[in-house]
Formats: structure tokens, C-alpha cells, sequence
């Protein structure tokens, strides 16, 4: 299979392309980026691209399987409106150029609580995504709702701390439907998602993550 990916440079990114390269049923990994991935390997094609300008690389995007797991804070984008361009308008002109170019298999890593009519910004606006990217009728769509990341290295001290208490909560049995994620799990999840023969919508949530991560597909 050939794989397509946005948000390569991201920590779920980079867990899922390496996995990707790892992994037998993969002959190719095209990652559309804006800056180089320093990884030097045969099965890596990497697209140095202007997520403002599809124009200029739609035709790059052609595979069996792309994988949208693209996004950024407010506070790293500066604003909602900046956020809402990476987070809602580059994924959804990603799989917009995907489903244009007969991709049959999109898989997108959402968030926990995403419901295009919440009253919380980031909540609504993925849950936007979600909507935009069911309606373009791909013959099969995979949405993962994760929860809080486990991040190696992260830099998001909010992040660090929730994760910290959540954990310790979890020790003490408490809070165990919000145990935090490590994004090599659900990058695992994702793969192995792609490996399901099946078409129609799944929306995977954060409970069934863990499980599904270490379900064999093969």
C-alpha cells in the first residue's frame, strides 16, 4: 500500500511514519510537509508544500490511504482564526484533494468532544472538520477521538501537568475514562485501522484506542 500523510512533523506524526516505514504492508510513505523530516530512508517521499496553495501539489496526493493528523494550539497559531486554518481549512483541502484523486481509505485524528455544535471554539471546530470530511463520501473513513495525548517531550506545560494528575488519578482508580494516550498508540491504531476491509464511517473514541491499537489485522 502506498500511504499518504499530513502532520508528519507532529508527535503523533512522526510515531505514525515511522511505524509506517516499519511496516511490511507499506511499500510507500508520502508525507506533504513544510519543513524537511530529517529521516533518510527508500520508502520516504517527502513534499515540501504551501498548505495555502493545493493548487500547486493536488496532483501529489494519489494513494490507497491518507492520513490527515495535522493541527497546532492558539497558542503556538496566535489566534482562533490562525488556528482554525491549520486545524479546519488545510485538513479539509487535504482530503478534499484526496477523495478528488480517488483515494478510497481517510483516516483522521480528531478530538475528544468534537461536536460542531458546541459552544467551545476548538470542540466545534473539530467537530466541523468531522462533518465536512463524512460528507465527501470517501468508501471508507476512520475518526479517532482521542483524549489527552501523552506526548514524548512535550512542550505544552498545561499538557505535562493534566497528564501528570490524570495519571495519578488513574493509580487510584479514579478517572480511568480519561487515561492519557501515547501517540504511539494511536498511531498504531491508525495502521491497523487501515488495514480493516470494510467501507462506511467508523468513529473510534477514546475507550477503544488502547484495545484497538493491539488488535493484529494482518
Amino acid at each position: 500500500m502506498k500511504a499518504l500523510v499530513i502532520g508528519a512533523t507532529g508527535a503523533t506524526g512522526k510515531d505514525l511514519v515511522n511505524k509506517l516505514l516499519d511496516d511490511k504492508d507499506f511499500s510507500k510513505v508520502d508525507v506533504f510537509v513544510r519543513k524537511p523530516l530529517n529521516i533518510d530512508n527508500p520508502k520516504l517521499n517527502t513534499h515540501i508544500v504551501d498548505f495555502e496553495k493545493p493548487e500547486e501539489w493536488k496532483d501529489l496526493v494519489k494513494g490507497d490511504v491518507a492520513f490527515s493528523c495535522l493541527g497546532t494550539t492558539l497558542k503556538t497559531a496566535g489566534s482562533k482564526e490562525a488556528q482554525r486554518k491549520v486545524d479546519f481549512d488545510y485538513q479539509y483541502n487535504f482530503a478534499k484533494t484526496a477523495k478528488e484523486n480517488e483515494v478510497d481509505d481517510y483516516i483522521l485524528v480528531s478530538s475528544y468532544g468534537a461536536n460542531p455544535n458546541s459552544k467551545i471554539f476548538y470542540s466545534k471546530m473539530k467537530g466541523e472538520l468531522e462533518q465536512e470530511v463524512k460528507n465527501l463520501h470517501f468508501n471508507k473513513i476512520t475518526i479517532f477521538q482521542p483524549g489527552m495525548l501523552d506526548r514524548k517531550d512535550s512542550e505544552r506545560p498545561a499538557e505535562v501537568l493534566g497528564g501528570k494528575i490524570i495519571k495519578f488519578a488513574n493509580k487510584l482508580g479514579a478517572l480511568k475514562s480519561q487515561k492519557p494516550l501515547p501517540t504511539d498508540v494511536l498511531a498504531q491504531a491508525m495502521i491497523n485501522s487501515s488495514k480493516i476491509k470494510s467501507y462506511g464511517y467508523s468513529k473510534i473514541k477514546l475507550g477503544s484506542i488502547f484495545s484497538f491499537a493491539e488488535k493484529n489485522h494482518d
